[in-house]
């Protein structure tokens, strides 16, 4: 389940509407988390477990590639569900993206139908890591 949502953008008011896209989309719930670049994103994912990382690729500081190679290059990080929300991109840099981690690129302008079907997709994901650590859980209480 989702819970912890960081969503990266230098714009508050794409980080408003991706906000209330993932709220419609269902997770009305979550506990949002806004950072405008790359180095905020960090920051907050080292303080609180993110469920979900929204980000945009074109930030100052630290850009969405450079989040991502941080991300990538962290064991804590790393399997952090990514989705990644460009204006741009061309098939070599989503292969990057993809080769980096990105769960999914999602191109704008967004819409909450897309938003729906990439939770949907990261919420299978979670719930096949939950079922994981509980069989692993199971298996050594049996020992």
């Amino acid at each position: 389940m989702i819970k912890n949502v960081v969503i990266a953008d230098d714009s508050a008011l794409a980080r408003m509407f991706i906000r209330r896209c993932l709220e419609i989309a269902g997770l009305g719930d979550a506990n949002f988390i806004e950072a405008s670049d790359g180095s905020e994103a960090i920051a907050c994912m080292k303080k609180v477990k993110a469920d979900l990382l929204v980000t945009d690729l074109t930030m100052p500081n630290m850009n969405g590639i450079e989040l991502m190679r941080k991300i990538s290059s962290s064991p804590r990080l790393s399997g952090t569900p990514v989705l990644v929300v460009t204006s741009a991109g061309n098939m070599e840099q989503r292969k990057e993206l993809l080769e980096l981690g990105a769960t999914r690129i999602l191109s704008k302008p967004i819409s909450p139908p897309i938003l729906i079907d990439a939770i949907q997709q990261i919420n299978r994901i979670l719930a096949g890591k939950e079922q994981e650590t509980g069989t692993e859980e199971h298996e050594s209480t049996e020992k």
